[in-house]
């Protein structure tokens, strides 16, 4: 499947499921998980209380996200953050709260429709220090060494040019500046038809890179000090959820990818003498 095609498919999705938040209903990403029973294992349970309190209940439903990076990614007051395919913008108004009045966040989306939802989103937190780019991974609209802090949320593996994503994100962040990322990562080798279905790339499985893959194309890039923390790793029962889609054999295809399917924290940095 070509790049164009991808991108097409994944803006459709994510167009929907902002119109689905936007008309009262419940996307499949679901923060605490109390809220939808469309959640999956990957995008449930993902936020605490605390830590949404006052974020509006439209951002934590448009989360599509496979874990909670501003939590771990150890932001400081007055660092300037990125976050890549913000969505409704969760984690900048999280990440915007860490970093406080003397820092800044930013959210890159391609989905206008995600876009105009995380605008409102932030309207209706009161955060000021926040600006929703519109834009893709591939080819981020910022200056070079703009930003110190690059957070997503299970958006990489929707990205069909995955060393692009990582040369930009090298590109816009500050000698020294971090990479912290919550994505879906494959230990193993996983069967051809995970990988085929346009359903599971959108839903963050089927472009997931294999642990040793994302680390040599972030090495390649020239990121170094590179962490894989896996945060969940997933079972049977889980994978049948996830492949419970047209065409997929469930009762086939779960067993051969019992543990090998995990959502990870990613951290890297990038150095800070340029060569």
């Amino acid at each position: 499947m070509s790049e164009s095609k991808i991108k097409d498919v994944v803006r459709e999705r994510y167009a929907e499921a902002a119109k689905r938040v936007q008309a009262g209903q419940h996307s499949c990403g679901c923060g605490t998980g109390s809220a939808s029973s469309c959640c999956d294992p990957i995008t449930s349970n993902l936020y605490g209380a605390d830590q949404i309190a006052g974020i509006p209940e439209e951002a934590l439903q448009a989360s599509l996200g496979c874990g909670n990076p501003t939590a771990l990614a150890e932001l400081v007051p007055g660092e300037t953050v990125l976050d890549l395919g913000s969505g409704g913008g969760i984690d900048v108004l999280l990440s915007a709260r860490r970093v406080g009045p003397t820092g800044k966040a930013y959210g890159l989306d391609m989905t206008d429709e995600m876009l105009a939802l995380a605008r409102e989103n932030q309207r209706r937190s009161g955060i000021t220090n926040v600006e929703f780019l519109k834009g893709e991974m591939e080819n981020i609209p910022l200056p070079e060494r703009s930003v110190d802090v690059i957070v997503s949320n299970c958006v990489v593996n929707l990205a069909a040019d995955k060393d692009r994503v990582f040369s930009e994100a090298l590109r816009v962040l500050r000698p020294g500046g971090r990479l912290a990322i919550s994505d879906v990562v494959f230990r193993g080798g996983v069967p051809k038809e995970i990988r085929r279905s346009v359903e599971l790339w959108v839903g963050c499985v089927a472009g997931a890179l294999e642990e040793d893959e994302y680390r040599t194309k972030l090495k390649t890039a020239g990121f170094e000090a590179i962490e894989i923390e896996p945060t969940r790793i997933y079972q049977i029962e889980d994978a049948r959820q996830v492949l419970a889609v047209k065409g997929i054999d469930v009762d086939a295809i779960a067993p051969l990818i019992e543990g090998k399917v995990m959502s990870a924290f990613v951290r890297a940095r990038k150095p800070a003498a340029e060569s």
